[in-house]
């Protein structure tokens, strides 16, 4: 995927430059200083399921949430790092923030009790199985275009 950016010299960014525009009207470094993004999602179906799958490496699956509400499907993820440094008459500590939400609605076609999640080599994949009547093949068919 090749929509990962940096968000400085030292430390890649895990998320797309989603929201770019909105980074750019409100300066360099975005509002409040922080620059606002959101992962790289892909969406596949085939004939059993619907897979999302989210590009985040580098963070760890208890840092994520999934909930489903009705139709809605919501991945979230928040992380929070703390670093100290001391030495003999300084002491610095600093805090990194970061967090995301990202909402999905859901066909009706969807098994919302045996949705089932997975976190591997920097990807969450959400698996949603199809209902039996949705597997079913559908004929296709070649559109024109005008």
């Amino acid at each position: 995927m090749n929509a990962l950016t940096r968000t400085n010299e030292f430390f890649p960014s895990v998320f797309d430059d989603f929201l770019k525009p909105w980074n750019e009207i409100a300066g360099i470094n975005g509002l409040w200083g922080k620059t606002l993004t959101m992962p790289a999602v892909n969406i596949k179906e085939d004939k059993d399921s619907f897979k999302i799958i989210v590009a985040a490496p580098g963070l760890e699956k208890a840092d994520f949430n999934i909930d489903v509400e009705g139709n809605m499907l919501t991945i979230s993820c928040e992380r929070k790092e703390k670093i100290e440094e001391k030495e003999e008459r300084l002491t610095r500590r600093e805090y990194n923030y970061s967090s995301f939400s990202r909402s999905f609605t859901l066909p009706e076609t969807v098994i919302t009790e045996k949705i089932d999640a997975v976190y591997e080599g920097g990807e969450l994949k959400v698996i949603m199985p199809k209902r039996e009547e949705a597997k079913k093949a559908t004929p296709s068919k070649h559109i024109t275009i005008r």
